[in-house]
């Protein structure tokens, strides 16, 4: 098929129920992501057991959504099986950047497998992706539920992302489009697990977490801390992402495209 019908190929359909439930798992992430701002004065969780509690809540919704995609038609065997393999590369491919620096060489995988194989699988991705990668190198701890969720969200955005044309220039453009994305998600991934640590890391000063203060105060001194301890490496992140994706983006694009033509799934 020639290259320029590619990139304009639709993704696999996501059928209400399938929808529905994608929604409701992303919904719950943001929300447990997000106690900190939300808490009342005297919340129970602490930062020991938010991160357990939070992975024993995100197991059954993530085996609901896949169970739900496959009785809806919108996963099937191949599609598991690609998933199977995907989660494999990520986290075969994580350890060559541990995190050092901010260097991250797993995000472009899953933003470019989001935007070929659709948000439902975007988002399963960086979940099992991100799981197996913490097993692989032990990489287990309060903290893994927080990667997992917030590298979900990271293709649940790629997937949701608007089309561009087959054309050349439309190729381009879903390049510039897809680094773009990278860029700006890397920054929200880092921003998203500071939810983790935060309350717990400062406990006087401006930085601080303040129980029960307010979502848009919370939120500032969220930003604030951020700007101040872990920016360097989300630019890093960003950075890596970014020519990750120029750099293997037109190649990748193409066989995971093929890949799923041939397998007569999208």
């Amino acid at each position: 098929m020639p290259r320029e019908v590619e990139a304009v190929r639709p993704r696999p359909p996501v059928r209400w129920r399938a929808a529905l439930a994608l929604a409701l798992a992303a919904g719950f992430g943001l929300v447990a992501m997000a106690w900190p701002l939300l808490a009342a004065p005297g919340g129970a969780l602490t930062e020991t057991t938010s991160g357990p509690w939070l992975f024993a809540l995100l197991l059954p919704l993530v085996t609901a959504s896949v169970l739900v995609q496959l009785a809806d038609g919108g996963l099937d065997a191949r599609a598991v099986a690609m998933l199977g393999v995907m989660s494999a590369v990520v986290a075969a491919v994580r350890p060559f950047g541990a995190g050092a620096a901010g260097v991250e060489t797993v995000f472009f995988l899953i933003v470019l497998a989001g935007r070929v194989f659709g948000a439902g699988f975007g988002f399963l991705l960086g979940c099992t992706g991100l799981f197996a990668s913490a097993l692989l190198t032990g990489g287990v701890g309060p903290w893994m539920p927080y990667q997992m969720f917030a590298a979900a969200f990271v293709g649940l955005g790629a997937g949701l992302l608007p089309r561009t044309g087959g054309s050349r220039a439309g190729r381009a453009a879903e390049l510039a489009l897809l680094a773009a994305y990278g860029a700006v998600s890397s920054l929200a991934y880092g921003l998203l697990l500071n939810l983790s640590f935060w309350p717990f890391a400062i406990t006087q000063g401006n930085l601080s977490y303040v129980p029960g203060g307010g979502v848009e105060e919370n939120l500032s001194r969220l930003l604030a801390y951020t700007l101040a301890t872990s920016l360097g490496w989300d630019v890093g992140r960003a950075a890596t992402t970014v020519a990750l994706v120029l750099l293997t983006g037109p190649l990748l694009l193409r066989v995971l495209r093929r890949a799923a033509r041939r397998a007569n799934w999208a």
